[in-house]
């Protein structure tokens, strides 16, 4: 009798609540060593990297806004974003989502994890959780070190946009901030497949290199010539999109279809990740991941939403082919001369003249007339001519584009020697090379992006 009173005084056992799961997995991946030297080094490199190149007289001018690090501290956290795009974002993903779930097969330590916590989908949330509030972490870190490095090697100075315009240094914090946060969702999407690897594939070191093959493989498919569908429709599009953001106007079509297809991703990878945990059988010590589960369980849904993704978007556009066409590198290689004409007179100290007053034009062709003038390549060769006002001749200025499959170009000046050749310009900030001798500019690819 006393037995069975005690019996029935014992609170049935129940699961840990998921605040309490998520704080003991926050702890365990910040106990880490590797995850330390990674916060530390997030949180301090990209400052001296961006302080250091500063001083330099050689500056990383086939970088994205690499040129105007000598101009504006604002351009340092943009190159360190182009560079965390590529290597470092993948990288970090594969650390950390790529190994949140590998790591107890290692160790072995799922069935002490499981009497404690006594919840299958707990565990999965705490741990998606702890993973995603440390790549947030790392993130945070390379922005905000970049940013500071610049500001203090540099300053506060205005920021030359990719059409030429001059962002004010408030507005170019904002876009900034924004660039930042448009990369989270690509992000994210490479965090999705790491926890799908490091759920399907086990201690297998696939599982924890999967987001960084993933992301290597995409960032060969934008050097591709494949269709533009076919590259807005991956998701790490979203990483080079952001470029749209510093043009007037912005040229944010792309950026919003890059960040609701990663989006997408995230969530699939995510969800197909969980329905995987949850059906593993825990029992079996041995278990050393599925490499047939991941193929139909993880690589064919996604497949399919690449499939329709591309197909949704493709009439949703209306865009054929690679979207760099004659009229559109013509349109942005005039705007751009044009801002950056005003910034040359202002800097020789000439008599103000407006872009309106300029009337700036480009014709542009690639290689010869045999060759058609679309998509990309090194062979774009334009003329760009104006006005000024009170002289009745027509200036003309040659220019040699490479215009990569992402929309960027750069503009190599090729005559006359006075305008957009290679000089010095004595600037408030030091001697600048002339703006008009080498530029980067940004082609509008949708038809329908409007800013």
């Amino acid at each position: 009798m006393t037995a069975t009173l005690a019996a029935e005084r014992v609170a049935p056992a129940r699961p840990v609540s998921v605040p309490r799961a998520y704080r003991f997995e926050l702890v365990k991946l910040v106990s880490q060593w590797r995850i330390r030297l990674l916060v530390l080094a997030c949180w301090i490199v990209p400052a001296l990297f961006v302080a250091g190149v500063s001083v330099q007289s050689t500056l990383p001018s086939d970088t994205l806004f690499g040129r105007w690090m000598h101009a504006t501290g604002w351009a340092g956290p943009l190159v360190v974003l182009g560079f965390a795009g590529t290597w470092a974002l993948p990288l970090l993903t594969s650390v950390v989502a790529g190994d949140v779930f590998a790591a107890e097969d290692r160790l072995g330590t799922w069935r002490h994890l499981l009497v404690v916590v006594r919840s299958a989908r707990r565990i999965f949330v705490a741990k998606t959780l702890a993973s995603l509030t440390v790549i947030l972490l790392l993130m945070a870190g390379l922005a905000v070190s970049g940013a500071v490095g610049g500001l203090l090697a540099v300053g506060n100075q205005p920021l030359a946009g990719l059409d030429g315009h001059l962002l004010a240094p408030s507005d170019a914090a904002v876009k900034v901030l924004l660039a930042w946060v448009a990369v989270l969702a690509p992000t994210l999407a490479l965090a999705g497949i790491g926890l799908l690897g490091s759920v399907t594939l086990g201690r297998s070191p696939m599982g924890l290199l999967l987001p960084a093959v993933v992301a290597l493989a995409m960032q060969l498919a934008q050097m591709l010539p494949l269709p533009l569908v076919v590259r807005l429709a991956l998701p790490g599009y979203a990483f080079i999109a952001w470029n749209g953001l510093f043009t007037d106007p912005g040229q944010v079509g792309p950026l919003l279809i890059g960040v609701a297809v990663s989006l997408a991703w995230a969530l699939t990878a995510t969800v197909l990740a969980y329905v995987l945990f949850l059906r593993r059988d825990f029992t079996d010590l041995g278990y050393d991941g599925s490499g047939r589960r991941a193929v139909t369980a993880g690589l064919l849904p996604l497949a399919g939403l690449l499939a329709v993704s591309a197909a949704v978007i493709a009439p949703a556009t209306g865009v054929s082919g690679s979207g760099i066409e004659q009229d559109k590198v013509q349109r942005s290689l005039a705007t751009a001369f044009a801002h950056l004409y005003r910034m040359q007179t202002e800097q020789l100290h000439r008599p103000a003249v407006t872009e309106a007053q300029l009337r700036a034009t480009a014709a542009c062709d690639k290689g010869s007339d045999r060759v058609a003038a679309q998509g990309p390549g090194n062979d774009w060769r334009c003329v760009v001519s104006w006005h000024l006002p009170g002289v009745e001749a027509t200036g003309t200025a040659v220019y040699q584009l490479d215009v990569t499959s992402d929309g960027r170009f750069v503009a190599d000046g090729d005559g006359p020697k006075e305008v957009n050749g290679y000089f010095l310009v004595r600037t408030p900030e030091g001697d600048a090379p002339n703006p008009l001798w080498q530029f980067d500019g940004n082609v509008e690819l949708l038809p329908t992006s409007k800013g």
